[in-house]
C-alpha cells in the first residue's frame, strides 16, 4: 500500500502466539525480524489492518485478544484498544506510529502471501528469541516476550 503521508504513517502489528511460540517474520526490504504488519489503510481501523496483514503476509485467520473486556454502545464503534504503541524512525525521512496487538491462531501452518513475501518466517520459543545469531531487536523481543507472557 503506498504511504499516506511521506513523513509518518500509522501502523497496525500482530505478536500472534501459538502454542508457546510467538510468530516472528524478516523483512524483505529492511532484513530485520518484525512481527506480521503494516500500513492502516484509509478504509480500516486498527484493529482490521493487523487482521488483514496476518493474512497477506502468513496466510493466518486470527483472533486479537484484548487485554480487558470491550463495552459495545449502539452509537458507536469501539475498537480493541492495542497492548502497546510506538512512534519509531524507519528511515532518516520517515516514522511510524504503531499499534501493537497481541493474537491467537488455531493454526501454526504459513501460508505466505503473494504480495508480501518474508526472507524468513518461523514460530519461535522464548529461548530462541534471545538468541543473538537472529539479531532480533530489542524492541521486537521486549514485545515478543509480553506476548508470549500474556497468551501463553
Amino acid at each position: 500500500m503506498p504511504h499516506i503521508h511521506e513523513k509518518i504513517d500509522f501502523v497496525a502489528d500482530a505478536y500472534i502466539v501459538h502454542g508457546g511460540r510467538v510468530l516472528l517474520r524478516e523483512h524483505d526490504k529492511y532484513k530485520i525480524w518484525l512481527p506480521v504488519g503494516g500500513h492502516i489503510e484509509l478504509d480500516e481501523d486498527p484493529p482490521q489492518a493487523a487482521i488483514r496483514e496476518a493474512k497477506e503476509e502468513a496466510g493466518l485467520d486470527i483472533e486479537l485478544v484484548p487485554a480487558t473486556p470491550i463495552e459495545h454502545f449502539e452509537d458507536s464503534k469501539e475498537l480493541l484498544p492495542a497492548r502497546f504503541m510506538n512512534r519509531h524512525r524507519v528511515n532518516d525521512t520517515h516514522e511510524h506510529i504503531v499499534f501493537i496487538y497481541f493474537a491467537r491462531s488455531k493454526s501454526t501452518e504459513i501460508q505466505q502471501g503473494s504480495t508480501e513475501i518474508s526472507d524468513d518466517i518461523r514460530w519461535l520459543t522464548a529461548e530462541e528469541l534471545d538468541d543473538p545469531a537472529l539479531g532480533i531487536s530489542d524492541r521486537v523481543k521486549y514485545y515478543a516476550h509480553a506476548a508470549l507472557k500474556a497468551l501463553s
